[in-house]
């Protein structure tokens, strides 16, 4: 599940994106094969982190399982 990461809150990522032109058609990251696709990866800062991005408009997408 790809949640947006602010502050001390877990977001849905369809409140923030749907007004992203990077978006899919129904609102969403490009999420494809474990990847974000309108973003880079960020280094995680311990190994037990879930996996983290950075999206093109500045905010951070984790991937938690």
């Amino acid at each position: 599940m790809l949640v947006i990461l602010m502050d001390n809150q877990l977001i849905p990522p369809h409140k923030v994106c749907q007004g992203c032109l990077l978006a899919d058609q129904s609102g969403q990251p490009r999420w494809s094969g474990g990847r974000l696709r309108c973003g880079h990866a960020v280094r995680k800062l311990a190994e037990q982190q879930p996996d983290q991005f950075e999206c093109a408009m500045g905010f951070r997408v984790a991937n938690i399982e």
